[in-house]
């Protein structure tokens, strides 16, 4: 089904003639497009409407131009209007087709969660996710190869905003922890600690409105109990992978998924761990498009790209992996890294997992 389809058939449901959406990520989901100004928003400065015949763009003066010439295609048309007269949703409230829905708040539309609409990927979701999924890997990787214990977290949080900015990759989420922090919390937001025995690098990176994550562990001087919560951390995640595919086989949710993980985590000797961080989800035009818990009702629809990344105190797993009905693909690779293979538990699986690096 393709994304005009989807639409189509969401507004014959609602019984509405439009919907419209501003916020970067169904934006960009939509047209390919950025709508963004102030990355500290939460909608952007254009809004994209769809009406059953085609799509069309309302934005201000200021940008519309510009987003003519550089985001949108040449058949997308855009309306203006004076950014000293109107606000966004008033432009569009002007404008649209009615009734309608909106994913921003638009006086007189009903509210629309994009969500379930960017789900499944398209084909060419999953080829653009693939380019963003190994630059994002080639870049991270690539710092945490040149590391040494006296570097501060700060330091390669830095380096590796860097070097994905270089790539035209924004990093919501850039979290270095040295082996003190990381081992007290599982979300290691960098200070100027340095790095020491070893470090785990934990990375978001968006472009285009897709979202890869990923995590690596480089090790100095390894803790002896590394190498075995890391395996643990590995093999829960392995066991996600393989629980979506079987769980999308049999139309199930995600709750099901989750009884996997925490399976898993029992059988491994560490039955508490699962309480102690998120074991992440479905990715896409979302760092987590929805997070997995034991009551996470979200229906596991393929093909889909997941983020599972399971924690074992100082210990973490984490790839972006395109999961379909033929298989797991590992879209945060890059075949450089070091690896290991890692078998599922409960189920006849393996995957091929980033082993702890040791310059």
């Amino acid at each position: 089904m393709t994304k005009q389809d989807r639409l189509d058939e969401f507004l014959a449901e609602r019984d509405l003639e439009s919907v419209w959406f501003a916020r970067p990520n169904s934006f960009a989901w939509l047209t390919g497009g950025d709508n963004v100004v102030d990355r500290a928003g939460d909608v952007g400065v254009a809004a994209v409407g769809y009406d059953g015949d085609g799509l069309r763009v309302v934005t201000n003066d200021i940008e519309a131009q510009r987003l003519r010439d550089e985001e949108l295609d040449d058949d997308v048309p855009v309306a203006e209007f004076p950014w000293y007269e109107s606000s966004l949703a008033e432009a569009v409230a002007e404008r649209a087709a009615t009734p309608a829905a909106a994913d921003f708040d638009v006086p007189g539309f009903e509210s629309v969660d994009a969500s379930p609409l960017r789900q499944p990927l398209t084909d060419e979701d999953a080829d653009r996710y693939r380019e963003l999924g190994e630059t994002t890997a080639r870049a991270v990787e690539a710092i945490c190869a040149e590391l040494e214990s006296t570097d501060t977290e700060r330091e390669v949080a830095s380096a590796v905003r860097g070097a994905l900015d270089a790539r035209g990759i924004e990093s919501p989420v850039a979290l270095v922890g040295g082996s003190e922090r990381a081992q007290k919390y599982r979300h290691y937001t960098p200070t100027d600690a340095e790095l020491g025995d070893y470090a785990l690098v934990s990375v978001t990176a968006e472009r285009d409105g897709l979202y890869a994550s990923l995590t690596r562990t480089v090790a100095f001087d390894q803790p002896e109990w590394l190498p075995q919560r890391h395996q643990v951390a590995a093999t829960v995640e392995v066991t996600a992978l393989a629980a979506t595919r079987r769980v999308a086989e049999l139309d199930g949710r995600a709750s099901d998924v989750f009884d996997a993980i925490r399976a898993a985590y029992e059988h491994l000797g560490h039955p508490d761990e699962w309480q102690r961080h998120h074991q992440g989800g479905a990715a896409g035009y979302a760092g987590r498009e929805w997070i997995a818990t034991p009551t996470t009702d979200a229906e596991i629809r393929l093909p889909m790209a997941f983020a599972w990344n399971p924690t074992v105190q100082g210990a973490k797993s984490e790839d972006t992996v395109l999961v379909d009905e033929d298989g797991m693909e590992v879209l945060t690779g890059t075949g450089e890294w070091p690896t290991q293979p890692v078998m599922a538990y409960d189920y006849e699986a393996a995957l091929e997992r980033p082993a702890v690096l040791e310059p």
